[in-house]
């Protein structure tokens, strides 16, 4: 009985320490609604239509600036959440997400993006980062975009 209450004893001391050394490891990094600027966590949805309509318009700018191609993005199959903070709570809150996209040539590829909280210009509204999966031709998000994701 005595073996068992000091075993017992140890045990507590030990998660004790470890709990103490836990939230002395993490007072210095606060969740971003703490610091200063405050971020709420407010990121639209991966459905959100002003997202999915900017992703279309720089894809097609990008297009047409950059690789003398006239491809666009028809359409968008209902996207999926694939992620949601999943950096840490002390980073911007961002959403990731993916969906498949139908192009103008008929093709239907993937589109990986993430919503980032007061990202876009100036710091005002929300910032799209966003790559479709076999036309990442500078190879900006490689491999295979994933440098997109969390």
């Amino acid at each position: 009985m005595r073996n068992f209450a000091l075993g017992l004893a140890l045990v507590a001391l030990v998660c004790g320490a470890a709990s103490a050394a836990f939230a002395q490891m993490h007072e210095h990094d606060p969740p971003a609604e703490y610091r200063f600027p405050r971020y709420y966590g407010l990121v639209p949805p991966c459905s959100d239509a002003t997202v999915l309509n900017e992703i279309s318009y720089s894809f097609a700018d990008r297009e047409a600036d950059y690789w003398n191609s006239g491809l666009t993005i028809e359409t968008f199959y209902p996207p999926e959440e694939f992620g949601y903070r999943t950096n840490g709570l002390s980073y911007i809150p961002r959403r990731y997400c993916r969906a498949m996209a139908v192009f103008n040539d008929g093709s239907v590829r993937k589109v990986v993006y993430n919503i980032g909280e007061a990202l876009g210009f100036i710091g005002f509204g929300s910032g799209v980062t966003w790559c479709v999966e076999g036309l990442d031709r500078n190879h900006a998000f490689s491999p295979n975009c994933r440098a997109v994701g969390p």
